[in-house]
């Protein structure tokens, strides 16, 4: 309970005292998360529009893999990664393992089928409905598009946070692609690992606090879009 309690002081003791490392970890932390998300929401949104309105062949079976994908476990995520950017993969040319670039593509291939899956059952059910009336008041295919993320914008903007929030919690695959280096690709879920395995308990729960409180604002986010 002791080192519970000194744990708590030394967070506390870090976090306003403006400590380089702690923050260079949690910039590096939100950046990778957001890229991810950006990237992920461009191609993952309009796909979960198209599948949950059209029928088309095979669509229960890709239905089916978007539902698997959600639950795809993180360290077979950053394993598939590493194999494709490991010098003996098939884009080992690129030289990007162990860097920032190699941990959002891992959190893309984490975050894309839970944006998707989301969209797509929001959609579901009263989407043709506001593409047909889009259509009937002579919306084109951008503005029904537009229109359609504006009508069902409560649960986009649901399913972007429930990404990031994924993404920025991460372990597994963001370890193993990224290789934990110090001020280059550490973020705030290895550091925390790193720091307790180490027994530096103030640094590891002021990481924590700092990881709860964004959630918590990510919360405050998504009430304020459902409300919106």
């Amino acid at each position: 309970m002791e080192n519970i309690l000194q744990g708590f002081r030394g967070a506390l003791s870090l976090i306003f005292s403006g400590d380089r490392e702690v923050y260079s970890i949690i910039g590096l932390s939100l950046s990778v998360s957001f890229i991810s998300v950006l990237i992920s929401m461009a191609f993952s949104v309009p796909a979960g529009i198209v599948i949950g309105m059209k029928e088309f062949p095979l669509r229960k079976t890709v239905v089916m893999i978007i539902n698997t994908l959600m639950g795809l476990p993180p360290v077979i995520a950053g394993l598939l990664v590493y194999l494709f950017l490991s010098r003996s993969g098939p884009l080992g040319y690129l030289g990007i393992l162990h860097t920032p670039k190699a941990m959002v593509i891992a959190q893309v291939l984490l975050i894309s089928p839970i944006i998707t899956g989301v969209t797509m059952a929001a959609v579901k059910d009263r989407g043709t409905l506001v593409k047909n009336t889009a259509y009937t008041l002579g919306a084109g295919k951008l503005q029904m598009l537009w229109t359609l993320i504006r009508e069902f914008r409560t649960s986009i903007g649901s399913s972007l946070i429930a990404g990031y929030g994924r993404a920025i919690s991460e372990v597994g695959a963001v370890m193993l692609v990224g290789g934990n280096i110090k001020r280059y690709t550490r973020v705030m879920t290895t550091a925390i690992v790193l720091e307790t395995n180490m027994g530096n308990f103030d640094q590891a729960i002021a990481i924590g606090i700092v990881l709860l409180l964004l959630f918590f604002l990510i919360n405050i986010i998504l009430q304020k879009v459902q409300g919106a």
